[in-house]
């Protein structure tokens, strides 16, 4: 019978070995630590980090970052709740989370630990390197005309040429950023959802405000049809031609409830919005997104969920019973499921899931349907816990028949809050066996989402992206930024004098006014975090953007 911990013992004895007779270059800020604790340090972290996720290489975050934020907060996932002085913070205590979330025993001694501290505060850079681009952000992108809520144009300080009528970019009260709306005052916007319903023939606009807790509807020409309160936070709807499925986060900052919900909202004749007085589905963990899918070919529509979740979490299905009942099914019982796609792949007439994780365990996974409720699974990527995955999609950037990988980094509001070189878009090349390796990257700080189409209809795929945790001290062009395919996995860069006004949090990608060009909506959600401190007041800036396509 397989020993478990007779087998971390020998791989730990094996890795000290060969660790003894490397050499370490050691930071300025803890040069005295000795070599042997190092090394030891360095064998136990491939027996211990790596049980979890993907081991941490040290210069992927400055030794600060290690030392103050990242450490301590895996301490006491391996039971370590204090070391020396200090008390590392836990939930526990937390109902939602149960007495076995945490080791009832240390799983590793105070020394040990301290080894594995002083491999990743020595070893690892006193300061990241900068982000370096081989092509230049350019400023204008006349392929889009930039219009905000209540006018067109831009607002004055944006450095465009309109104005919006009524208002400077402060007003709240009407006029200047959508008439009657009244958003979130003093808190400033917190825009969670962006999403254009194209589920009827005169297409429309939903935004969500998290401040406030209202969902807008707005027509393609941006005016307010209406507005409804809800609890919790939208951040995804599935849109039908009746009614809206809703999925409702429930407290949208990180916690360990399971408030969150999905929600029928139906569309009247008049275009007023209803929202059904009872859940379709509730007691989810921190939903992100829904997915409908026959997932068992009983003709009846499920729904897979994204429960992204925060120490938990899981990606589930939702088995759809009839008469208005659903079963939760677990598909995986991890957190940090943030999106999925669902397709046959293998073409056996089931659907099948492409998803991605982040929080800890990144990755991209694919699920094959096999019948019956059931999933196998295989891990088609895999990303350090640094890297703070935000987003993927599949698109076949090559033209050679097989879905690419689009994929965004950028989350940066946890344990290392500084700019990471290594946040931005990835592009990862499909050999036609879903084997995925990395042709392409274009860094941007806190990128948080790349989506793929054919913006200037000239046949291939650009990109165009967002990022919630941009440099705006140096490059608030960074906010939004379009990749125009020049040809062989070769962009280029442009952005606008609009990125700089908001906090781009979402962003969708569709056809608004139904001219058959794809438009683009951006949200702002005016959060303030220590890595974009920027002395730009987003609170000031529009709830949202539109982008209109000018193209042929």
């Amino acid at each position: 019978m397989f020993n478990m911990r007779v087998y971390q013992v020998w791989l730990c004895v094996f890795s000290l070995s060969i660790a003894a007779c490397k050499s370490y270059h050691r930071n300025k800020a803890h040069a005295d630590i000795s070599g042997s604790s190092i090394s030891k340090g360095e064998a136990l972290s491939v027996v211990y980090c790596q049980s979890c996720h993907q081991l941490p290489d040290p210069a992927l975050l400055d030794t600060r970052s290690w030392e103050k934020g990242v450490l301590p907060g895996m301490g006491p996932r391996l039971g370590i709740f204090n070391h020396g002085f200090d008390r590392y913070p836990t939930s526990e205590g937390d109902p939602n989370i149960g007495r076995g979330f945490y080791p009832s025993q240390p799983m590793l001694s105070q020394e040990d630990w301290q080894h594995i501290l002083d491999y990743y505060v020595a070893t690892s850079p006193d300061t990241l390197p900068a982000q370096s681009r081989q092509r230049p952000i350019k400023m204008g992108l006349p392929l889009f005309k930039a219009e905000m809520p209540g006018g067109s144009g831009t607002p004055p300080g944006a450095g465009g040429g309109g104005q919006v009528p009524g208002a400077g970019v402060g007003d709240r009260a009407g006029a200047g950023w959508g008439g009657a709306m009244q958003w979130a005052g003093r808190k400033g916007v917190m825009t969670c959802l962006t999403k254009v319903d194209t589920s009827e023939g005169i297409h429309s606009l939903l935004i969500f405000d998290a401040g406030n807790k209202n969902l807008y509807r707005f027509s393609a020409a941006l005016q307010q049809i209406d507005s409804m309160h809800t609890s919790g936070a939208i951040v995804d709807v599935d849109c039908g031609p009746a009614a809206l499925l809703a999925c409702n986060i429930g407290v949208l900052n990180p916690n360990n409830g399971k408030y969150g919900k999905g929600q029928l909202i139906h569309k009247g004749s008049d275009g007023k919005l209803q929202l059904d007085t009872l859940p379709v589905f509730d007691q989810l963990a921190r939903p992100v997104q829904f997915a409908a899918a026959d997932f068992n070919r009983d003709g009846r529509t499920d729904y897979l969920v994204c429960e992204f979740g925060n120490l938990t979490g899981a990606l589930s299905w939702m088995e759809n019973k009839g008469n208005g009942r659903y079963e939760r099914h677990v598909i995986r019982a991890v957190p940090g499921a943030i999106k999925a796609y669902v397709n046959d792949y293998n073409h056996d007439g089931l659907p099948d899931i492409w998803a991605l994780f982040a929080q800890g365990d990144e990755g991209i996974i694919l699920f094959t349907n096999l019948g019956n409720g059931r999933f196998s699974e295989e891990r088609v990527l895999t990303f350090p816990p640094e890297y703070g995955s935000s987003y993927f999609e599949l698109a076949d950037l090559n033209k050679d028949g097989y879905q690419d990988i689009v994929y965004t980094c950028g989350d940066n509001a946890d344990y290392s809050p500084v700019l990471k070189p290594y946040h931005g878009i990835y592009l990862y090349m499909n050999d036609g066996h879903n084997h995925f390796s990395q042709q392409y990257f274009f860094p941007i700080n806190g990128c948080y989402k790349a989506v793929a189409r054919d913006f200037d209809g000239d046949g291939d795929l650009d990109i165009a992206a967002i990022s919630f945790f941009a440099d705006y001290d140096h490059q608030p062009e960074e906010g939004f930024v379009y990749l125009e395919n020049l040809g062989g996995l070769d962009f280029q860069p442009y952005s606008i004098p609009e990125a700089k006004l908001g906090k781009w949090l979402t962003m969708d990608v569709a056809d608004l006014d139904g001219d058959g060009r794809l438009d683009i909506v951006l949200g702002n959600f005016s959060y303030f975090s220590r890595v974009t401190r920027a002395g730009v007041d987003f609170k000031k800036g529009p709830p949202f953007i539109v982008l209109r396509n000018q193209g042929k």
